[in-house]
């Protein structure tokens, strides 16, 4: 139990009787610490940090967010309703989206910053909008991640405008009369500062394409360590050789530009845990596996069956039974009926089973899923066999767990379907 980050027995008891299981556990004083980290991120002449709120979009996390001084990342037209509806102002709401919406007007009249991802999106914007001031994405030509699915940079990535296509898109402003005052670039989850300070280099020289730009969009992906053997990003290590580039660009440029990053993951990851119940067990012989059956899976994280991701995992016994029990090798899989739905996968390969040495878990006992806050809830397998959302809970910062998502209900599932 003391190897849990922020959980305690006492807090699993309340859970299991309170909120039933599964249920997504956000610790806010992790995420406040998370989001004055990110507020330190270095910068030459000002920074403002926008969350990524994709990863994670509870109107609860995006209060507490707002709170810290932190803006919003939104990539749909319906994340800057939800970001909205929460309490932010439009002015401190920025959206990159790869489906642009019809109704994009509005929300730029109402102050929330647009960047635009494609050559057809400058088109779309540019009928509309002369005169008006517009962000531009851009796909630098290199990217970093720990797969090709968290890597989203270069030629294999469809987010941003290829930077080929530069002069193209100078060309489409300056022929509707757009005003770029900011570039944006996001290479993926990589954690090498080499490589992220590469790519800074190389989006501010399409900064010099365009001189009306003020700011710089560096986007997110700082990866954290969920694994002992995992390597995470040092933000200020990756922070302080960008700002030497700005100030070198100043000097050159006489222009001082102001940067903007949207993290995600770096917020969110190790601020949650799901807590589920191993709700049956079976074995495939001696020359197979022991297999722990929970109540939840790709459900809840589709991160290992994605991408073959790690998540720390633990067996917690149900209350009486004994506290010590051997550790042996067991397959952790999910309740769908899906050969995919596996939470122990080998390292980045979602096909492979990686056994866990765990100690040996039993029907009834609790198992706690541990970094799960970023790209889980709001990015799993939604209602698939008919399995309804799990509920949400924050430990406030006086110990206190607060419902901030209702479990779903079946008629919810049902609600909107329409029998001829």
């Amino acid at each position: 139990m003391d190897k849990l980050r922020f959980l305690t027995p006492e807090n699993l008891d309340q859970i299991r009787i309170d909120f039933g299981t599964p249920t997504f556990v956000y610790d806010e004083d992790t995420l406040r610490a998370n989001a004055r980290a990110v507020k330190n991120f270095p910068n030459a002449f000002g920074l403002f940090p926008r969350y990524a709120m994709k990863s994670a979009p509870t109107a609860a996390i995006l209060r507490i967010f707002n709170n810290e001084g932190l803006g919003i990342d939104a990539s749909s037209e319906f994340e800057v309703e939800r970001a909205v509806r929460s309490g932010y102002g439009t002015e401190s709401i920025s959206m990159s989206t790869q489906e642009f919406p019809e109704n994009f007007r509005f929300w730029v009249q109402d102050g929330v910053k647009v960047n635009l991802c494609s050559l057809n999106q400058i088109h779309k914007f540019g009928i509309w909008g002369g005169g008006e001031s517009v962000g531009l994405r851009f796909n630098p030509g290199m990217g970093s991640g720990g797969t090709n699915r968290t890597n989203v940079g270069g030629p294999a990535s469809s987010f941003g405008i290829w930077k080929d296509d530069l002069e193209e898109a100078k060309s489409l402003c300056k022929n509707y009369n757009l005003k770029v005052d900011r570039i944006h670039t996001h290479i993926g989850s990589g954690s090498d500062p080499l490589v992220w300070q590469k790519v800074a280099g190389m989006s501010l020289d399409l900064v010099r394409a365009f001189p009306t730009v003020k700011s710089l969009n560096l986007g997110g992906g700082y990866k954290v360590a969920r694994m002992a053997d995992e390597q995470a990003t040092d933000l200020q290590e990756i922070g302080e050789p960008v700002k030497k580039l700005f100030e070198d660009f100043a000097e050159e440029t006489g222009r001082k530009l102001k940067l903007e990053i949207e993290p995600g993951t770096f917020l969110l990851a190790h601020a949650c845990s799901l807590v589920t119940t191993i709700q049956d067990v079976t074995s495939t012989g001696k020359e197979g596996y022991r297999f722990l059956k929970l109540n939840a899976g790709m459900t809840e994280i589709l991160r290992p069956s994605l991408y073959g991701a790690q998540h720390p995992i633990f067996v917690i016994p149900e209350e009486g039974q004994s506290k010590f029990r051997d550790e042996v090798e067991q397959v952790v899989v999910g309740h769908c009926c899906e050969s995919g739905d596996l939470l122990t996968p080998a390292p980045n390969e979602p096909e492979s089973l990686s056994p866990r040495m765990l100690p040996r878990g039993e029907i009834g006992d609790s198992c706690v899923i541990e970094g799960v806050g970023a790209y889980c809830s709001s990015m799993s397998a939604k209602n698939y066999n008919s399995f309804p959302e799990a509920a949400e809970v924050l430990k406030k910062s006086d110990g206190s767990l607060s419902l901030i998502r209702k479990r779903q209900t079946f008629e919810q599932i049902i609600e909107n379907e329409v029998v001829p």
